[in-house]
């Protein structure tokens, strides 16, 4: 049988209630280790993209649930920090093979997580279950990749930055951020945002489906996505409840704002790539 025809034999037993975390055989552990190691070796994938959209892989996403849901809480030890979890954290030996840098006292890689080649983690900066980070990635301190967000090659994830991930439900898909994307300090992006290929976007910029992005490249308010190739910030726009009496001076939400990028601000994005040298 296949990975995939495992992990799926294994979910419907688990939503069946024929299996939890007392009665898990050696050989269901077997099938749950594998899938960890095909997830930290690169082998599959949360989300992928097909026919130019980015969709779930839902069977990755229930081996995920399922490494939740049958095993029990343990405590653990990695070096001379104490913790309890169902998972340890990843093993990280083979990442200096691979010209992939995390610095010490605080880059948490939990297992399950993949990192690319010539990536840098600085600390403190945490990568969760199921997260995919492409070659050439910078994930600056205090940075957040949650569970099953796609990370791209060539990232750059700006210093206090979160990405959400989406776990559940198992057929969304969850944040993904393209190749080449540049993310200033503080910016968060949740609920299965797709931050285009190139795009650079200014710090402290929220990225959500709720908040619409006002799109001035191609004229349109879009929600859920940031187009590729656009220099992205956040701008208020008047809200509804503007002219309520408790708002005298008005009432504002935020937006996102896109624009063509400009050379200028391309090259600006560039200029630190010699840390990677």
């Amino acid at each position: 049988m296949t990975l995939q025809a495992d992990v799926s034999d294994l979910w419907q037993r688990y939503d069946d209630d024929d299996v939890d975390a007392e009665t898990a055989t050696a050989d269901d552990h077997d099938t749950l280790d594998a899938f960890l190691d095909a997830l930290e070796a690169g082998d599959v994938r949360a989300a992928e993209k097909r026919g130019g959209e980015w969709e779930a892989n839902e069977w990755v996403k229930r081996g995920i649930l399922l490494n939740f849901g049958l095993r029990a809480t343990e405590a653990r030890a990695y070096g001379d920090v104490d913790y309890h979890d169902v998972l340890p954290l990843r093993e990280t030996s083979d990442l200096g093979e691979r010209g992939t840098r995390n610095t010490p006292d605080g880059t948490t890689i939990r297992r399950g997580a993949y990192l690319g080649a010539d990536c840098i983690m600085m600390s403190p900066s945490f990568v969760n279950v199921g997260a995919h980070v492409g070659d050439g990635t910078l994930v600056d301190s205090c940075d957040t990749v949650g569970s099953c967000a796609q990370i791209g090659e060539n990232v750059k994830l700006g210093a206090n930055t979160l990405i959400g991930g989406v776990l559940e439900p198992v057929e969304d898909a969850p944040v993904i951020v393209e190749d080449g994307v540049s993310l200033g300090a503080g910016c968060r992006v949740t609920s299965g945002f797709v931050v285009g290929e190139n795009t650079v976007v200014g710090e402290n910029t929220l990225l959500s489906p709720r908040i619409p992005v006002y799109d001035l490249v191609e004229e349109e308010v879009i929600y859920g996505r940031l187009p590729p190739e656009r220099r992205a910030f956040t701008r208020m726009v008047e809200s509804s409840i503007g002219d309520h009496d408790l708002f005298a001076g008005g009432a504002y939400k935020p937006a996102v704002v896109a624009m063509d990028i400009e050379a200028e601000t391309r090259d600006a994005t560039r200029r630190e790539e010699a840390l990677r040298e």
